[in-house]
């Protein structure tokens, strides 16, 4: 132990060996994940805006879906959007950012930012809009919700993942808290 005396104040530091900080692993278990629902969202065309900053950027709009999935289930509401920058190297940074109904009538706000990346020619195909195996790609998002106290509120107390799959005409986002 080193203890020094500061004015009237004594700082003491332990220098022995702290389980916390042990090389030989986390010091806590690994957190599991539950899942929550999903949102399959209706898109309308992609909005591109050409090559700006080294990247391709576009905006996808949002025009409605459903919720469903056991802990909530709701309509998506039109108006929202995903914006999207497709990177060299089959990078694409995601902001989707809309509005959920539940079922109960509470909105709440949505903002999900994201990664996805695949080999460039899948990148390609996704962003053309055609059928691709969601295994040929990673797709992952950390949502954030915005909702008054209620019955949802917890959503502001939870961490979120979500992976997603895009289809043709529609994205599929399967929410999972983090325990």
């Amino acid at each position: 132990m080193f203890a020094k005396r500061i004015g009237s104040v004594t700082l003491s530091l332990a220098v022995a060996v702290c389980p916390v900080l042990a090389a030989d692993g986390p010091a806590a278990p690994a957190p599991s994940l539950t899942y929550a629902f999903s949102v399959r969202a209706t898109l309308d065309p992609v909005v591109e805006q050409g090559e700006v900053d080294s990247g391709r950027r576009r905006f996808i709009p949002v025009t409605g879906g459903t919720v469903d999935g056991p802990a909530m289930s709701g309509t998506v509401l039109p108006g929202g959007g995903d914006w999207q920058v497709i990177l060299p190297g089959g990078l694409t940074s995601i902001e989707a950012r809309y509005f959920i109904k539940a079922s109960d009538g509470t909105v709440i706000e949505v903002t999900n930012p994201g990664v996805r990346t695949a080999a460039p020619d899948v990148i390609e195909k996704l962003a053309k809009g055609e059928p691709v195996d969601p295994s040929a790609y990673y797709f992952r998002t950390t949502p954030r919700f915005v909702v008054k106290d209620g019955p949802h509120g917890w959503m502001r107390r939870k961490v979120f993942v979500a992976r997603g799959v895009r289809n043709p005409d529609n994205v599929v986002i399967d929410f999972y808290t983090v325990e």
